[in-house]
């Protein structure tokens, strides 16, 4: 896994994904090896549209990217209620993805999470 030198960056490019949730993690965030990127995950919200039911969530950094090795928590089982969201991470508590990284999430409801990912590909 290498970690490209950001100090001669010639591109930083924003970007900004939602992904439906599923039982099992779904990528929200991948970094492929070799990449010659590193990506700066800035917010990642978890929005509970179920107007009923409250759901778990569960986001997860895997050491390789398309959510290969063990996965690390980085928030574990929190219950989002019906029709609100979770900050999971925000500009204040950003970091950095390395190539051959990548981030997972899932939910206990398949219906009703969708994960918002908003980050820097940087080069």
């Amino acid at each position: 896994m290498a970690n490209p030198n950001i100090v001669g960056v010639t591109s930083i490019l924003g970007d900004t994904t939602s992904v439906a949730a599923a039982v099992a993690d779904r990528a929200i965030a991948n970094n492929p090896a070799s990449s010659g990127k590193v990506l700066k995950i800035n917010t990642i919200i978890a929005a509970n549209n179920n107007t009923t039911t409250a759901a778990v969530v569960h986001v997860n950094l895997y050491p390789l990217d398309d959510l290969g090795g063990v996965s690390n928590a980085i928030a574990h089982a929190i219950t989002v209620p019906a029709n609100s969201s979770l900050i999971v991470i925000d500009k204040s508590t950003s970091f950095y993805l390395k190539e051959n990284q990548s981030i997972g999430a899932n939910a206990s409801t398949t219906s009703s999470i969708v994960y918002t990912t908003s980050f820097e590909i940087i080069s």
